[in-house]
């Protein structure tokens, strides 16, 4: 079955950074297109970004836009998410999922990411 399991969030003051990791089991990894996907309570799920099966492609919710870079490695089943310049607006559950922008799923139970100071 399709497990996603996401580290690396916690607290952080603003202008910080963080990078969230991502690991993927149950599925060819290397075939499929990922994103990172947010949701702080009350609120529904927002698309933050994706990449393409093979890491060529990339792309990013205007709100991260050079901020924020998504990586993969392949070899290691792992889905990455660097911040970068984090503001308090970027507090949130972070999940990676499968898929693109508008067909994400499967997602994994996420890291908390706080942005604070």
């Amino acid at each position: 079955q399709v497990q996603l399991v996401e580290s690396g969030g916690g607290l952080v003051q603003p202008g910080g950074s963080l990078r969230l990791s991502c690991a993927a089991s149950g599925f060819t990894f290397s075939m499929a297109g990922m994103s990172w996907v947010r949701q702080v309570p009350g609120k529904g799920l927002e698309w933050v970004s994706g990449i393409n099966s093979v890491g060529s492609g990339t792309r990013y919710a205007d709100s991260v836009n050079g901020r924020f870079t998504i990586s993969r490695d392949n070899a290691k089943n792992t889905l990455y998410l660097q911040m970068n310049s984090l503001k308090p607006e970027d507090t949130a559950v972070y999940y990676c999922a499968r898929g693109g922008r508008y067909d994400y799923h499967s997602w994994g139970q996420g890291t908390q990411v706080t942005v604070s100071s």
